[in-house]
């Protein structure tokens, strides 16, 4: 008896509390707003020439820069990772914002994603570089765009355009960087799941209030 008891502590338990932990701090809790009510989008034209908003939408949101073709395998790495899986919902949208003049790159990479991706949730926007960067500001990230109008990262905006992440100990976990693969797997994945459950909770609920009525 004692020797199973040994056995437990010593093999079992570290892994089960592994597992706990692993499972992401999120997962039980609602994730945090880091800035309540961004800006809409202005008066900006996607590559279809058309018009997009955050409102009513779970967001995806990049900046893409000017070397877009150059940084695509970051796309990539976002497409492969978070959005083969959550594409489907038609209140969930992936946005890149880009600098005009980047719109023969954006279609490129548009063309190499079609060949095994449906791009009906992917949204290219284009901006003036003072544009971009007044909006970047507004979000009151950390994190300042690189030179070229861009960063890595991608972040996430709910419904009511509020800003969402992790509140960490010591500081606070804006965005996923989409050049590692790793971190969009866990930590995105993760979050992203605890967003999407949010709103089926309160969807759920509400149709069992409207029953009861």
């Amino acid at each position: 008896m004692k020797k199973n008891s040994v056995l437990f502590v010593l093999f079992i338990l570290p892994i089960v509390a592994y597992l706990f932990f692993a499972s992401g701090v999120n997962s039980f809790t609602k994730l945090p707003i880091v800035t309540p009510k961004t800006a809409d989008f202005g008066d900006w034209s996607t590559l279809d020439g058309g018009k997009i908003s955050l409102n009513d939408k779970v967001t995806v949101l990049g900046f893409s820069g000017t070397d877009l073709l150059i940084n695509r395998g970051n796309l990539f790495n976002l497409n492969q990772k978070i959005y083969q899986t959550y594409h489907k919902f038609k209140d969930v949208q992936f946005v890149v914002i880009c600098p005009i003049g980047t719109e023969k790159d954006a279609k490129k990479v548009v063309d190499a994603l079609s060949a095994f991706t449906d791009m009906a949730q992917w949204r290219f926007v284009f901006a003036s570089a003072e544009e971009i960067q007044a909006y970047h500001k507004q979000l009151k990230l950390i994190e300042n765009l690189d030179q070229k109008l861009g960063t890595p990262k991608v972040y996430i905006i709910d419904k009511e355009r509020n800003l969402r992440g992790r509140k960490l100990v010591k500081d606070t976990k804006e965005g996923y960087n989409t050049f590692h693969p790793a971190e969009l797997s866990n930590e995105m994945l993760d979050d992203f799941k605890v967003i999407l459950y949010e709103y089926r909770a309160a969807l759920k609920k509400n149709k069992n209030a409207s029953r009861k009525i």
